[in-house]
């Protein structure tokens, strides 16, 4: 259950984000490199290897309870993990797309230029938002980010939103593997909440 969570969480800290960053055109950074490394952690022991700890996904349980709670203002988070959930769906009946995936995100994590870390993080984002078009964004439903045209207009702002929309499918793999679906989040809401909780620092 504290996977199936963790990977729920991952799944909403990415949406969170990507709604931040859409409408804002700003978004934690902290809660973003967590998500960039996520997907380049191709080789991890437990889901929470993959996430470096639960601390990191303060972001994601907090949204996962208040979208569990209700509070209508996360419905836009909410939207987004809803049809990368259903875009998981169609993604895992595509064998030949995944292996490649998996081939360009490792070249993509030996990434190393020599320049500063933020500008190594960025790097990637945009490689990996080219790999997300080239592939993801063929599949059924195509996701439509709902934001002010200003900040959509802008490359790096474009680059890490396909970047957090490809780190939420890999969370919405991983809750799958962990054995979630819809029958566990309509049935399993308050044991969800409490394990969310238990996520966020006392």
């Amino acid at each position: 259950m504290k996977e199936r969570t963790l990977a729920l969480a991952g799944i909403f800290q990415a949406t969170e984000l990507v709604r931040q960053a859409a409408n804002h055109g700003t978004w934690s950074g902290y809660a973003a490199d967590t998500c960039l490394e996520s997907l380049l952690a191709i080789e991890a022991d437990s889901v929470e290897d993959i996430f470096g700890s639960a601390q990191r996904l303060r972001l994601g349980a907090e949204t996962l309870i208040s979208v569990l709670q209700g509070d209508r203002r996360y419905m836009e988070s909410l939207g987004y993990a809803v049809s990368i959930m259903q875009l998981e769906n169609n993604f895992r009946k595509k064998g030949a797309m995944q292996a490649r995936i998996g081939t360009e995100l490792q070249y993509i994590a030996e990434i190393d230029d020599g320049t500063e870390i933020h500008e190594i993080k960025d790097l990637q984002a945009k490689k990996i938002a080219q790999l997300y078009t080239q592939t993801i964004s063929t599949i059924a439903p195509r996701i439509v980010i709902n934001g002010r045209p200003q900040h959509l207009q802008i490359d790096r702002t474009v680059n890490w939103i396909r970047t957090l929309l490809f780190a939420g499918l890999r969370s919405a793999v991983l809750w799958r593997q962990m054995g979630g679906g819809r029958f566990s989040l309509m049935f399993g809401r308050k044991k969800m909440l409490e394990q969310a909780e238990t996520l966020l620092p006392g």
